[in-house]
C-alpha cells in the first residue's frame, strides 16, 4: 500500500475542461484549465451545447497534459475523481464519462464529487492550518450558499438564494450597463473608478430566514434605474451604477455571513467559488473579521474558478472515509450538497 494517495482529477461541470493531479488532499502536482470563455462571449453567457461539444473536443488532451505536469502516469493514481454534480447535465456527462471510462480500463477506483463541496474545499490547498469546523461561503454564477463546515465531507446548508446567485446578478447587471461577459471580473475593474455611495440600492432581507439571500431585486432596482435616466435623458455614469451595485452585494454576503458565525460561535470563515475572486469582496471580508477576531481564508483566484484541483482535495478526504463509486455513476445537473 502506498503512503502517499495520489489522484487524478476531471472537471467538467459548466465551460472549463480541467483536469489535475492532487497528492494527499493538499499538493497540487498540476492543475490544467481549458476556458471557454473567449467563445461564449459572443452570447453573452454560456451556451450548454457548445460547451459540451467543446468538452469532447478538449477532454482527453488536458487530462494527459496534466499526468505530464505532473510526472505520472494512470499507473501512480490511487483514484481517479469527477464532478457529477451540479451542473450543466452535457457538460457534466463528458467527464463523468471519461473518468469512469478510465477508472474501468485500468481498475483505478472512482471517487465521484460534489462540485460545491470543490468549491469549499480549494480553501485547504493553500491553508494547511485550515481545519474544520468553520463557516464557508460559496458564491459563483450559479450558487449562493452558506455552509457549516462541520468535518471533511459533512455540510449543513444554512442559508441559500431564492433567486438569483450573486454571480448571476453580476452578469446580468453588467449586461445591461454594457460590459458584456463575463460580468463580475468587469463590474469589479469598473467599479474601482465609481463612488460606491453615488446611488443607493436595495439590500433585501428576508424575515423568515435570516441567512438566505434574494438578488433579484437589487437586479431589478439597477434596471430600473438605468431605464429611468434613459426616459429622462439623464446622463448614466457606468463606474458609479458597477461601484453601487456591487457595494450592495457585498453588504449583504457580508452582514449574513458575519451573523451566521456569530450565531453559530465560530472563529474561522472561509469564502470560495468565482465571485470569491472579487477584489472588493474579498478586502470587505479581511476587513470585517479582522475587526471580529475571525480568522479568514480564501483560495487564490486560480483555485476559485472552476479547476479540477479543488475537485481532487475533496475527493481525497472522501477517499480516505472509503467512499467509491460504481459504475453507474451519473451526471446530476441539480444535486443538493450533502446529497451522494
Amino acid at each position: 500500500m502506498r503512503e502517499d494517495v495520489t489522484i487524478l482529477a476531471i472537471e467538467s461541470s459548466c465551460d472549463e475542461t480541467a483536469a489535475a493531479v492532487v497528492r494527499n488532499g493538499r499538493e497540487i502536482l498540476s492543475n490544467v484549465i481549458f476556458s471557454q470563455i473567449d467563445l461564449h462571449t459572443v452570447y453573452g453567457g454560456v451556451v450548454p451545447e457548445i460547451a459540451s461539444r467543446k468538452h469532447i473536443e478538449k477532454i482527453n488532451q488536458v487530462i494527459e497534459e496534466a499526468l505530464r505536469k505532473a510526472g505520472m502516469q494512470l499507473r501512480d493514481m490511487d483514484a481517479i475523481a469527477v464532478t457529477y454534480g451540479p451542473g450543466l447535465v452535457g457538460a457534466l456527462l463528458v467527464g463523468v464519462s471519461a473518468a469512469k471510462a478510465i477508472s474501468f480500463a485500468t481498475g483505478i477506483p472512482l471517487v465521484g464529487v460534489h462540485h460545491i463541496e470543490g468549491h469549499i474545499s480549494a480553501n485547504f490547498i493553500e491553508n494547511p492550518d485550515l481545519e474544520p469546523p468553520f463557516v464557508c461561503l460559496v458564491v459563483s454564477g450559479g450558487h449562493s450558499h452558506l455552509v457549516i463546515v462541520r468535518d471533511y465531507g459533512e455540510y449543513e446548508v444554512i442559508g441559500r438564494t431564492r433567486d438569483d446567485a450573486a454571480g448571476e446578478a453580476f452578469d446580468k447587471v453588467a449586461r445591461a450597463i454594457g460590459l458584456g461577459y463575463p460580468g463580475g471580473p468587469k463590474i469589479d475593474k469598473l467599479s474601482k473608478e465609481g463612488n460606491p455611495d453615488a446611488i443607493h440600492f436595495p439590500r433585501a432581507k428576508l424575515e423568515d430566514n435570516a441567512y438566505d439571500f434574494s438578488f433579484s431585486g437589487l437586479k431589478s432596482a439597477v434596471l430600473n434605474y438605468l431605464n429611468g435616466c434613459q426616459m429622462k435623458g439623464e446622463p448614466v455614469v457606468e463606474a458609479d451604477v458597477a461601484a453601487s451595485f456591487q457595494k450592495a452585494v457585498i453588504d449583504v454576503l457580508v452582514e449574513h455571513s458575519m451573523h451566521a458565525v456569530k450565531e453559530f460561535g465560530y472563529d474561522k470563515f472561509a469564502i470560495a467559488g468565482g465571485v470569491a475572486s472579487n477584489s472588493s469582496l474579498a478586502r470587505a471580508f479581511e476587513e470585517r473579521c479582522r475587526k471580529e477576531n475571525i480568522k479568514f481564508y480564501r483560495p487564490s483566484p486560480v483555485y476559485c474558478t472552476d479547476n479540477a484541483a479543488m475537485i481532487g482535495t475533496a475527493a481525497y478526504y472522501e477517499y480516505q472515509k472509503g467512499v467509491r463509486s460504481g459504475m453507474d455513476l451519473n451526471a446530476v445537473p441539480y444535486l443538493k450538497l450533502g446529497e451522494r
